[in-house]
């Protein structure tokens, strides 16, 4: 049984991983494309990101894994499903990142830009050398929060038949008959939690050195 859910433990981890990987990087430009001054960039933007945060991510899974086929025709193989579970997790989260990233560069003050022209960086300079840095540490606890129920949310892929824990952990309560294959899951869900929540309270420490 404990081997069992290890195996999907790992395709839990694989989920929270590349989810991670793809969005983090992807909600910054999806932030920088919300904050354009160019209109109907902005304007697509937030459409997209309304969508995402207004719809279930299980049924972004399934418009993801479905629209090959009612689309286009295109047959897909069971390969796929890891694949479709990873597209949407990736576009969902970099909505939700984006708008954390939105509200970090947004409360930076002004003056923190006027000081860097005066001191002759250019906007990419600024952005990247003196504002990316301190927005990090202002979005950490928000930040933190969202990677936490990342852990949780791998257990949505068991919709479109990606055996991660839940999966794993739902099959052998039935087969057994026991409600003990939820309770090691239950368990291995919260150690995660708890040690994403200690690393975040040790980058956030280690980022004390920026002051307001």
């Amino acid at each position: 049984m404990t081997s069992m859910l290890l195996d999907g433990y790992v395709v839990s981890l694989q989920i929270f991983a590349i989810t991670l990987v793809g969005a983090i990087p992807l909600g910054v430009i999806v932030a920088l494309g919300r904050l354009s001054r160019f209109r109907p960039l902005s304007w697509l933007v937030g459409l997209y990101i309304s969508l995402m945060r207004g719809t279930p991510l299980m049924l972004q899974m399934f418009a993801v894994f479905f629209i090959p086929y009612y689309l286009f025709g295109q047959q897909t193989g069971p390969g796929y499903m890891f694949v479709a579970v990873m597209i949407a997790f990736i576009v969902n989260y970099a909505a939700y990142f984006a708008e954390i990233y939105r509200s970090g560069i947004q409360s930076m003050p002004r003056g923190q830009y006027e000081a860097a022209q005066v001191l002759g960086y250019s906007k990419g300079q600024t952005f990247f050398r003196i504002i990316l840095p301190q927005v990090f540490k202002r979005i950490l606890p928000a930040m933190g929060n969202e990677v936490v129920t990342l852990v949780k949310d791998t257990s949505l892929a068991f919709s479109i038949g990606v055996a991660e824990m839940f999966t794993t952990s739902r099959a052998l309560v039935a087969s057994q008959r026991s409600m003990v294959p939820f309770a090691i899951a239950a368990a291995i869900y919260w150690v995660t939690c708890l040690v994403i929540e200690f690393i975040m309270r040790r980058i956030e420490k280690r980022m004390d050195y920026y002051h307001d």
